[in-house]
């Protein structure tokens, strides 16, 4: 790694130690870097906001789309003091960065009681089977919608 590239880390999991001295949320720090420069930073913020989304990768992610004026990361970097969690990684992967550079591992996350590997063991599941049933129903009106969709000329495509 560059020496850029380690102090981007630092900073990651700077935010996250700030987090837990601040009483601000759960240890986790993100940055999001474009072209070198710092564009967005995110700590998590899940209690003190009451927002389960509120995780710091996707705090970041928002913060950097608002500075980018973009709703992708293209030509982005974000570094994560943590592995990302099942929906951090879904909404890094939507926002489109080019790479994901993270420090501490998923199981070290897991013994500091941060354990998501229930989530990764429900998407293997069968909608109606998982632990929060989901049951699907007026498929055929919802579809609909996306034939709207596919002919209407009032869309960006992303």
């Amino acid at each position: 790694m560059s020496e850029d590239q380690k102090l981007f880390m630092a900073e990651a999991i700077n935010l996250a130690q700030q987090n837990i001295a601040n009483g601000n949320g759960g240890p986790f720090g993100a940055v999001i870097v474009k072209d070198g420069i710092i564009v967005a930073k995110g700590s998590n913020h899940v209690t003190t906001w009451n927002d389960p989304t509120a995780h710091a990768e996707v705090v970041a992610i928002r913060e950097a789309c608002k500075n980018l004026n973009s709703y992708q990361l293209d030509g982005c970097e974000i570094y994560c003091s943590c592995e990302p969690c099942p929906m951090c990684l879904g909404a890094i992967y939507w926002a489109r960065p080019e790479k994901i550079f993270y420090a501490a591992s998923k199981e070290d996350a897991a013994h500091a009681g941060f354990d998501d590997a229930f989530i990764y063991r429900e998407l293997d599941l069968h909608p109606e089977k998982r632990g929060i049933p989901a049951i699907q129903f007026m498929q055929e009106d919802a579809v609909d919608v996306f034939k709207q969709w596919i002919i209407t000329e009032k869309k960006t495509p992303y």
